[in-house]
């Protein structure tokens, strides 16, 4: 149905409102419209918002100056839980009025001639002034404008005043309105969308013995690796699987079919006489001396995640109790796992559409044990590979009781895979970032972050387990400061597997992204105070990385980006604001960690919140050098030496009041119309 207006193409909106958009506590978030109306009278629109305790606020949109279709507004929740909002649309009276008066006036017409207009007027401050609770500028306005002892200018100019107009905003005057579609947008912790992760492997951390031979870590043994890593400002520590591995088909090391006495095996092979995916690995210990390393993570601010991996090892007492769960194949075995050229004779994967009904209750008996344990978050491998309407069940049905449960998807897939599983309820994505290394793919890579924040947030992991991509088998230490700087100022979400603050680089094979000697098949003890103690780690970077993410608002927001003129693809340059503070950090980074690179760089001086031409003053979070610098379009000279610095990370003067909203804007093109 046509309503009184258009409400066109309002963001955010997911899949026709049948799904929410996302967002956190604490979040700056955009909205827009499109609104129009006939003619040439005066059009505003409002957002209204309901909170999931059921208050509701209404926010004045604003019209850009030269597209005034294009209406914006932000909000900041206050509040976890479902949001509601809709765009309404209304006829603006007074600025109607206000535009006629003035034209009027400008153009000499005479008291008599707008003696129609001032009686209007005068009508239309009356009913404003009836719904304003304090009316006192506004009944003023309305004396002068009736007041025909003074000059007609005059009387015109108290009507139309900055201070009228000033209480009109906050208590407009409104007519004709038509109200937009409600949407949803829900609201998660903070932590879904601001967070550092390190990933470890618990069963590396036992150190070695007399002879130099690994030793399986415990829990105890966990629990004391993890002040190193709240030392150096990570939020989030996650565990590979932790459960019993298989011992039918297990892997030896480097992914060997022929283990030898004494191989761990692939924790991903989960499940064995030991138990499934409810149990632990006997070799680290059972479930209070997991709740033991739970609450000194608890002591050192960190928040445990744990790999939810459904797949199972031959030997997991589904395969006995439940090969309804799998795919037996005509001989009557059951399918193992394959991605051709790859095979995982030591996992079977699961069958959703075999037994559904017993299967989803056994997932979700499984993830609420964990849940009960104290896990509040949980990274799941390969989500892409089973149902999406059995995920939007099961994180639906978790928070029902467990709001605060953050699910992460390890989907390296196509983008509507990744996306649709966002939408679905994942709150936080693996991306393709690692696989971006130039300064074109990562330009259109960010800015494709900001186009679907509202519905996916990407966890930047510079490694993993299972990616260890050349340029860092290739680029040397330069390479592992300059990728881990990309990632941590990029998005608000980043991450690092253990051992990439040592620099491992060793490839399995030449052309391989697997590592040598990888720990997804074997112990992998580490010596980091060695290395430390050398200067060979990176563990120092890292640290400041992460402090100035905490102590730069600008860097925990997701939602606005802009990219700086330099004349060297070598260099990339981008900044961020947040629109609540007014902190501002312009990035610049040598993306190439062998030689110096340098150029005259030039700030797109209104989407930081400057002047053009304005001279002003730069804080280097890496160097604490400080330099002044200018927004004119000569530009400002930077030099960047690998084997010193890879980066500036800039302090920007913090941007007034006045100028902030507009920053948090909605970029949009009229050629991205969407009915």
């Amino acid at each position: 149905m046509v309503a009184r207006f258009g409400i066109d193409d309002v963001r955010p909106q997911v899949s026709g409102r049948t799904l929410p958009a996302k967002a956190v506590v604490g979040e700056v978030v955009p909205v827009s419209a499109l609104v129009w109306r006939e003619g040439h009278d005066a059009v505003a629109a409002t957002l209204v918002l309901v909170s999931p305790s059921g208050e509701q606020f209404a926010v004045p949109m604003h019209q850009e100056v030269y597209r005034p279709d294009y209406v914006h507004g932000v909000f900041v929740p206050h509040e976890q839980g479902l949001w509601r909002y809709r765009v309404d649309a209304w006829s603006d009276v007074m600025a109607t009025w206000r535009n006629a008066v003035e034209k009027k006036l400008a153009a000499g017409q005479t008291e008599a001639e707008l003696a129609n207009d001032i009686a209007h007027g005068a009508d239309l401050f009356a009913a404003a002034i009836a719904q304003t609770p304090s009316p006192e500028v506004l009944e003023q306005a309305r004396a002068a404008l009736l007041d025909d002892t003074i000059p007609l200018a005059d009387r015109i100019a108290a009507g139309v005043s900055q201070e009228v107009r000033d209480v009109l905003a906050e208590h407009p005057l409104r007519e004709l309105v038509t109200r937009g579609p409600v949407a949803d947008i829900l609201v998660e912790r903070r932590e879904a969308l601001v967070n550092s992760w390190y990933e470890l492997f618990p069963r590396s951390t036992g150190g070695v013995d007399a002879d130099g031979n690994p030793v399986h870590g415990t829990w105890a043994t966990t629990a004391a690796q993890l002040e190193r890593v709240a030392d150096m400002g990570f939020d989030t520590v996650y565990f590979p699987p932790i459960h019993p591995i298989g011992e039918v088909n297990r892997k030896g090391r480097n992914n060997t079919l022929t283990p030898e006495d004494g191989d761990v095996g692939s924790p991903w092979a989960i499940g064995s006489k030991h138990g499934g995916h409810d149990a632990f690995d006997p070799n680290l210990g059972g479930e209070d001396e997991f709740l033991d390393m739970m609450d000194h993570a608890n002591e050192l601010g960190l928040e445990i995640a744990l790999d939810f991996a459904l797949q199972a090892a031959p030997d997991h007492p589904w395969a006995s109790e439940h090969p309804e769960f799998f795919t037996v194949l005509a001989d009557g075995t059951i399918a193992y796992a394959e991605n051709p050229p790859k095979k995982y004779q030591d996992i079977y994967p699961l069958n959703f559409d075999n037994a559904p009904e017993k299967l989803y209750a056994e997932i979700y008996r499984v993830i609420m044990y964990w849940v009960d344990l104290g896990i509040t978050t949980f990274r799941v491998d390969n989500p892409h590979t089973k149902p999406v309407d059995f995920w939007h069940w099961l994180i639906a049905k978790v928070h029902e009781t467990d709001p605060d449960v953050i699910f992460l998807a390890e989907a390296f897939t196509r983008p509507p895979r990744m996306y649709g599983l966002s939408k679905a309820g994942f709150s936080q994505s693996y991306t393709h970032f690692t696989w971006k290394t130039t300064k074109a793919e990562l330009t259109d890579f960010a800015q494709l972050l900001v186009d679907v924040a509202d519905v996916s947030r990407p966890n930047l992991f510079v490694n993993t387990p299972d990616i260890l991509h050349a340029s860092l088998q290739e680029g040397g230490p330069a390479a592992f400061a300059l990728r881990a700087t990309l990632a941590a100022t990029l998005s608000p979400l980043w991450g690092v597997y253990s051992g990439y603050e040592l620099y491992e680089s060793r490839p399995v094979a030449e052309g391989s992204e697997e590592y040598l000697d990888s720990e997804k098949y074997q112990l992998r003890p580490r010596d980091f105070d060695a290395a430390l103690e050398r200067g060979a780690s990176l563990e120092p970077y890292l640290t400041l990385l992460n402090h100035i993410r905490r102590t730069n608002p600008a860097l925990q927001q997701l939602r606005q980006i802009r990219f700086h003129d330099i004349a060297n693809d070598k260099i990339i340059a981008y900044s961020k604001v947040d629109a609540d503070s007014g902190n501002a950090v312009l990035v610049v980074v040598n993306l190439d960690p062998h030689a110096t690179q340098e150029g005259m760089l030039r700030i797109d001086a209104p989407s930081v919140g400057l002047s053009p031409g304005e001279t002003f003053d730069v804080h280097d979070q890496v160097t604490g050098e400080r330099y002044t610098w200018t927004a004119n379009d000569t530009g400002n000279f930077v030099r960047l030496a690998p084997e010193k610095n890879v980066a500036h990370i800039f302090r920007l003067p913090e941007v007034p009041q006045a100028r902030r909203e507009a920053l948090a804007y909605r970029q949009i093109s009229d050629h991205d119309y969407r009915p």
